[in-house]
């Protein structure tokens, strides 16, 4: 560990790559804690960790929410956005053959940030409706002019974020969505730890004990999904050329277990509280079948076994879906028939393809099944001990260790190509 971090040290523009990310995080920091005005930050927070909706959207906030700062919606609308188009891509032909270019590639992304804007809007102006329309006095009557301004800076506060996540990004230091969302994470620890130290007595031991075993058991569940894989043999055609003989070696494909790496959390989190946002977006509504089903439905999120279930099988299918946008084995099948390679017993071309497609599936269900098993963990133990922290701290911890191990994997491979290019 201490020869790695040396070797970045040495290695100047990975050390100013690195600089740079910390530098944007403060930068990011800083506009969390800049408020909107006309809220009462004390009954927001109050508000905020006696609800579970509230404090998983505040994660997803990078705990910038609980101000009410400028930014308080994060890149949300971004990640909702991009789950558009995903979709989008699996079922419409254009946009799937546009996946396969990089200029294809390029303007999905624009197209990503467009949508964004008007997501932001009216994501933004449903918060602002539900804080209003909470118990507790958050926010007051304000005039009309009040809250477009409100939205409009909230919006901006999103785009802003979405800029800064796509330079993190662009440094290959780690995916810029997960680590805004991480730094917001890591930030409250200490300020968890003080809360938690300030209102100790000898009763709540026990649960402590409980939340610290389960948030090891996690860690590790995590550790070894990530750190899992198949290693498929890859055999390179012996080639003649003259007197010299080229290729023959052998070398293999590594297939993760767990490709998507947080992103299936991310995705899980974003679409199982769009419900009850909704329907607490229109629990004061004037038409009566629609209170009655705002009503059901906040009734049904908030019944831990269904809460649990739906996680559970969200966390499970995203597994499956993210694998689906990123692992492209005919890709991979084309690629290795042009280089003269070939996985030993099956042909090249389309029985590759299917290979390839039955070996990655197979371990991504146990992946997915390992991970949404860890999801649904702190639930569980939850429901026990009765301690609200356990299930937005158990999301935390999966997303800190998967974001963390990440960036470790990527600045390792930056690190392995400049031993490649000094040699």
């Amino acid at each position: 560990m201490y020869e790695k971090f040396l070797k970045i040290l040495q290695a100047k523009d990975l050390r100013n790559k690195i600089l740079f990310v910390l530098g944007l995080l403060v930068v990011f920091r800083l506009f969390a804690h800049i408020p909107v005005s006309g809220v009462d930050v004390a009954s927001l927070r109050s508000l905020f960790s006696s609800n579970q909706m509230l404090g998983l959207l505040n994660i997803f906030s990078g705990g910038s929410m609980q101000n009410f700062s400028i930014v308080m919606m994060g890149i949300g609308p971004y990640i909702t956005s991009s789950i558009i188009f995903q979709l989008l891509a699996m079922i419409v032909p254009s946009l799937e053959e546009m996946q396969k270019d990089e200029v294809g590639r390029q303007k999905i992304n624009m197209w990503t940030r467009w949508l964004t804007v008007p997501l932001g809007f009216m994501q933004s102006y449903g918060m602002i409706t539900i804080l209003q329309r909470s118990s507790g006095g958050v926010i007051g009557a304000i005039a009309t002019f009040d809250k477009i301004v409100m939205i409009i800076t909230i919006t901006a506060g999103t785009v802003f974020l979405m800029w800064l996540g796509e330079l993190i990004s662009e440094k290959k230091i780690g995916n810029g969505v997960s680590i805004l969302i991480f730094a917001g994470i890591v930030v409250d620890l200490p300020g968890v730890v003080q809360r938690t130290a300030a209102t100790y007595n000898a009763a709540e031991l026990p649960k402590i004990l409980a939340f610290l075993v389960i948030a090891l058991i996690t860690i590790w569940g995590i550790v070894k999904i990530n750190e899992a894989q198949r290693n498929i043999p890859i055999q390179h055609a012996r080639q003649i050329r003259g007197n010299r003989s080229f290729g023959g070696t052998t070398t293999s494909l590594p297939l993760r277990v767990n490709m998507g790496g947080v992103i299936p959390i991310i995705f899980a989190i974003s679409v199982i509280l769009f419900p009850s946002m909704i329907a607490q977006f229109f629990i004061n509504a004037k038409t009566d079948w629609i209170v009655s089903a705002s009503h059901w439905v906040l009734g049904v999120m908030q019944n831990n076994l269904i809460y649990g279930i739906l996680y559970f099988v969200m966390v499970f299918a995203f597994t499956y879906f993210y694998t689906e946008v990123i692992f492209h084995p005919e890709r991979i099948a084309e690629n290795l028939q042009k280089q003269g390679a070939f996985i030993p017993g099956i042909r090249p071309g389309t029985h590759t393809k299917d290979y390839l497609s039955y070996t990655a599936y197979r371990i991504i269900f146990i992946g997915a099944l390992f991970l949404a098993v860890i999801a649904v963990m702190p639930l569980v133990l939850k429901q026990f001990t009765g301690m609200q922290q356990l299930a937005i701290g158990g999301t935390s911890i999966l997303i800190v260790v998967s974001v963390v191990i990440d960036i470790v994997k990527q600045i390792e491979a930056q690190l392995t190509m400049r031993e490649y290019e000094v040699n």
